[in-house]
């Protein structure tokens, strides 16, 4: 799950010029950038990775002086694992994390069931526990890599906005200020956010009353052993405790509990956290040991949305976008599919394949993300304080939910975001043919379905998953292999020749039956974003609506 709010930003090497001896300076390469990111946490990281990937210039930023070394959020849920693969960096953050495998459900010193994972089709179906300042170290070396440092210590303190550009202001660690500009500005620095703020935009919430997070790393002592791969979620009245593997051993221990004393502010002691954890899941013989990282924390929360993530060439992600209490553990996750959401449709905005409105759809899927996860976060009674007699209806029901298997999948598509959809959204055009229901819909993320390429081939073709023949550098025009005869994918190719973006087209075969029913009926083609989600469906007979929908994307923007 996640702990405290984060910032994002990244930074580009921009060279230096004299000062003007004012205690102005004016660097040189404001006009070799076509991004600032403001905040350098997951979130402006990896906006800066696939802003890079696409070409554009950035320069990123943080008024730290450092990555940060605190604990923070902890898991990586499916979606976002999958984002981070298009990028590059899955394999690499997979191998700095432990996977979940299976969550014990207690409550009355006694199991009530087991939540497994993995049920999802997909390379990367299990949540990933990995530390946030680890996925914050490595996304910096993999932008490193792609030409691009972050500048520590440069506080964004002013931002304007113009028709063409946007100017903002930098103070820097010695205290010299930077006028500089750049044709887009992308707020990524948490809930204070300074380009939030100077662009006018409300962050419109209220503060959540009545509940505290006590958190800290441990090594624990107790019956329950040191076992990777598996949690625990210990259900009292009035507290929910999370207990969660850390990659390098011991624990991360997550108590959401009432708020006796909201005045306590200070950081919980490893007793306070001791004493908690024990009271909770009915060890009275516990022993907590610090980690080698030793991290204790106290926080309350705001549910906070803003009221536009745009505002002309200034744009808001991450935190500085949305924020909520951290049940559920999925506020850096949602960041992160924001990032991955927003980072192609700048790109294609800037390089001239798309109109600009393309940027509001950013903002309007985005923003309805979170305000849903904010209306469903305050039903996770699995992790939300219940009083008493809601705490004793809502563990009778348990043992019997978890025994499903309809419902295990079901929860666990939920929790991993597979099941979310951008449906109804201006960028999703639903038009199949009559009576056709299989498949995914317009806005759903397109299956990772088991397929063949080379029907021809002399021997079987070797089976693949879908999600490898799709890239984060271009759309992907999806059709099943017998209906693509060559006049067919002539007319396709057709529809597509204007369209200043890349398009693959991709005959496929499904590998079998089911797997033909989830990519859908053999009559329809579906056009998949570069960010994995199905932008158009349609029938191969009516190519119009493909040049339609691509044309509505050049011009005007959906």
């Amino acid at each position: 799950m996640e702990t405290g709010r984060g910032t994002d930003g990244d930074g580009d090497g921009v060279d230096d010029e004299a000062s003007d001896g004012a205690g102005r300076d004016h660097r040189a390469g404001s006009a070799d950038v076509d991004v600032c990111v403001v905040g350098a946490g997951p979130v402006g990281l990896t906006l800066a990775i696939g802003l890079r990937r696409l070409g554009l210039r950035v320069r990123i930023v943080d008024k730290a002086p450092a990555t940060k070394h605190e604990a923070r959020a902890l898991v990586l849920w499916a979606r976002a694992r999958e984002a981070l693969d298009a990028l590059g960096v899955g394999d690499t953050l997979r191998r700095n994390g432990v996977e979940l495998d299976v969550v014990t459900i207690h409550a009355r010193d006694r199991a009530l069931g087991e939540l497994t994972t993995g049920w999802a089709r997909s390379a990367h179906a299990r949540p990933l526990n990995i530390e946030q300042h680890d996925i914050e170290r490595l996304l910096c070396e993999e932008l490193a890599r792609l030409g691009t440092r972050v500048e520590w210590n440069a506080e964004v303190t002013d931002v304007k906005i113009h028709d063409d550009r946007a100017e903002f202001t930098l103070r820097h660690e010695d205290g010299t200020v930077e006028s500089a500009a750049a044709p887009w500005i992308v707020g990524c620095e948490g809930t204070a956010s300074v380009v939030r703020d100077r662009l006018g935009i409300p962050f419109e919430g209220r503060r959540r009353t009545g509940l505290q997070v006590v958190q800290g790393n441990a090594h624990p002592t107790w019956a329950l052993g040191e076992e990777p791969g598996r949690g625990h979620i210990f259900l009292a009245p009035r507290r929910s405790l999370l207990v969660f593997p850390l990659p390098g051993g011991g624990y991360r221990f997550f108590c959401f509990r009432d708020d006796p004393d909201p005045s306590l502010t200070a950081a919980p002691t490893l007793g306070e956290l001791r004493d908690l954890v024990a009271d909770t899941a009915r060890m009275p013989d516990l022993r907590l040991g610090p980690t080698a990282i030793p991290w204790l924390n106290r926080a309350r929360f705001s549910d906070r949305v803003a009221a536009t993530l745009r505002c002309g060439r200034g744009l808001l992600a991450g935190d500085a976008a949305h924020a909520w209490a951290p049940v559920g553990g999925h506020g850096m996750n949602v960041g992160i599919l924001g990032a991955h959401n927003l980072a192609w449709k700048l790109a294609a905005v800037h390089h001239g394949q798309a109109g600009e409105n393309l940027l509001d759809t950013y903002s309007d899927e985005q923003r309805l993300l979170a305000v849903r996860y904010i209306r469903e976060m305050r039903f996770n009674f699995m992790e939300l304080p219940l009083p008493p007699l809601g705490y004793r209806a809502f563990t009778a029901t348990v043992p019997a939910a978890l025994s499903r298997r309809g419902f295990q999948r079901r929860l666990d598509l939920r929790l991993g975001d597979l099941a979310r959809t951008h449906a109804g959204g201006a960028l999703s055009w639903h038009r199949p043919g009559r009576h056709r229901r299989s498949g995914p819909r317009a806005g759903d993320r397109m299956p990772d379905v088991t397929v063949t390429t080379c029907p021809s081939a002399p021997t079987s073709p070797a089976p693949t998953r879908l999600h490898t023949l799709l890239a984060y550098e271009r759309w992907s025009l999806v059709l099943h292999a017998a209906g693509a005869h060559a006049g067919v994918l002539d007319t396709l190719r057709d529809a597509c020749a204007r369209f200043p973006a890349p398009v693959r087209i991709l005959p496929v075969t499904p590998w079998d039956g089911a797997e033909a029913e989830r990519l859908g009926h053999p009559g329809d083609l579906r056009l998949v974003r570069p960010d994995g989600y199905v932008g158009l469906v349609a029938p191969l007979a009516r190519p119009a609506l493909l040049r339609d929908y691509l044309t509505a994307l050049t011009h005007s923007g959906p």
